[in-house]
């Protein structure tokens, strides 16, 4: 397993005593069911930062000398490394600059520079970040933390699986949000290195997967296109350290598409009141798409919780549309008094509440007459969505629905 080996981790576990918070672990009734086993939820979204990158930043400016540390640390992050790099600095007494997107998250650069970090904004995208990062470090001699691709790094990642196997002990199957792969391969080396028979899944946004891609070729391959919601674990090419150990420990890599994410987000919201954010969310998704894939006792890594309020807002509005927790129809009805306050009697009596409603007597498909109603609804789910839509079909009206 080269230079990340059982020993590594938990000399890492030690070092991490005192800063890193031993996360809960919490069993999950409804994704039990649905997988047909015990599945118990490791809570990484309530480490310090947020998220388990404090952990692998922590441990890799631990064991930077006097001279690293007075010539300072330099990272690039759109939010939960460059958290972890700040606080970690910050605890060590080292000065950290943080080069972010200009368009990361409010909360996340709030909360980078509120450790102590002195962050700058460079790029739309964090791969400009990255490159100005790592020019600053070759102009200034500061060292550069690089995110996942690192032995100290991987170790600190990987004290997650050692504090797995003490709170699960009977575990047989891990799975894990893997960006750049320090996290699933940090917890593969301290498993299964203890239990082989323990599987460890990697889980990937399917529209950021450059990982089966590149365990395929047998080298990292880097991707070019990442459009997904899941923007912590939208890496384009996976780490060389990370690479060795996911090829020879990890027994597989599950995509998971954008529906998944935001039923998993919106089930940990309101089923174990957890927030969680989109990349942190994978692996429930994957036990949502794939539950053949859970051998119990299975657990779930939330791998972190910081989001926008903005996007949780979106996100929710969009796990509950896919859930069917909304309904938006148009409705043609007489031009007549009466009519809207008949319609809306009616979604009553279905038990459909009105929280949008928009009345137009202007549209070409409009016969003299008649007016338009699109009305958008909150339902309890797909079949009562079905049940609202045939009995206004039953009652007479004219229905289109739009989503």
């Amino acid at each position: 397993m080269g230079l990340v080996d059982l020993d590594r981790i938990r000399a890492a576990g030690r070092q991490l005593a005192g800063i890193a918070r031993r996360t809960p672990v919490e069993h999950s009734r409804v994704l039990g069911e649905h997988c047909g086993g015990d599945v118990f939820f490791k809570c990484e979204n309530l480490q310090r930062t947020g998220s388990f990158k404090l952990r692998g930043a922590y441990v890799r400016l631990s064991e930077l000398d006097e001279e690293q540390r007075a010539a300072g640390v330099v990272a690039a992050s759109a939010g939960n490394h460059a958290q972890g790099v700040a606080l970690a600095a910050s605890l060590l007494g080292i000065r950290a600059t943080v080069f972010m997107p200009e368009l990361a998250p409010l909360p996340k650069l709030t909360a980078t520079r509120a450790y102590g970090a002195d962050v700058r904004l460079c790029g739309a995208m964090l791969e400009e970040a990255l490159a100005a990062a790592q020019e600053h470090a070759n102009r200034t001699g500061a060292v550069f933390i690089h995110p996942y691709d690192h032995p100290d790094v991987v170790a600190g990642q990987g004290t997650v699986g050692l504090e797995i196997l003490e709170q699960v002990p009977t575990v047989r199957t891990i799975v894990v949000p893997t960006g750049g792969g320090g996290l699933v391969a940090g917890i593969a080396a301290a498993v299964r290195s203890q239990q082989p028979q323990v599987r460890v899944l990697a889980v990937q946004a399917e529209q950021a997967a450059a990982w089966p891609v590149s365990l395929a070729a047998g080298k990292p391959v880097r991707i070019t296109e990442m459009p997904t919601m899941a923007d912590g674990i939208a890496v384009a090419e996976p780490g060389a350290v990370p690479f060795a150990l996911v090829s020879e420990l990890v027994s597989g890599v599950l995509t998971v598409s954008e529906e998944a994410l935001s039923h998993a987000l919106l089930l940990c919201l309101e089923r174990t009141k957890l927030v969680v954010e989109p990349a942190g969310v994978a692996a429930v998704a994957a036990l949502l798409e794939h539950p053949e894939q859970a051998l119990a006792p299975t657990v779930a890594v939330l791998s972190g919780g910081n989001i926008d309020p903005l996007l949780l807002l979106q996100l929710i509005q969009h796990g509950m549309t896919s859930a069917g927790r909304y309904l938006s129809l148009r409705v043609r009805l007489p031009d007549r008094p009466g009519s809207l306050a008949g319609l809306l009697a009616k979604l009553g009596e279905l038990s459909a509440n009105v929280l949008d409603i928009e009345h137009s007597r202007i549209s070409r498909a409009l016969a003299v007459g008649e007016v338009e109603v699109e009305v958008s609804l909150e339902t309890r789910g797909l079949e009562h969505r079905r049940h609202v839509v045939a009995e206004l079909d039953a009652a007479g009206y004219a229905v289109i629905v739009n989503s």
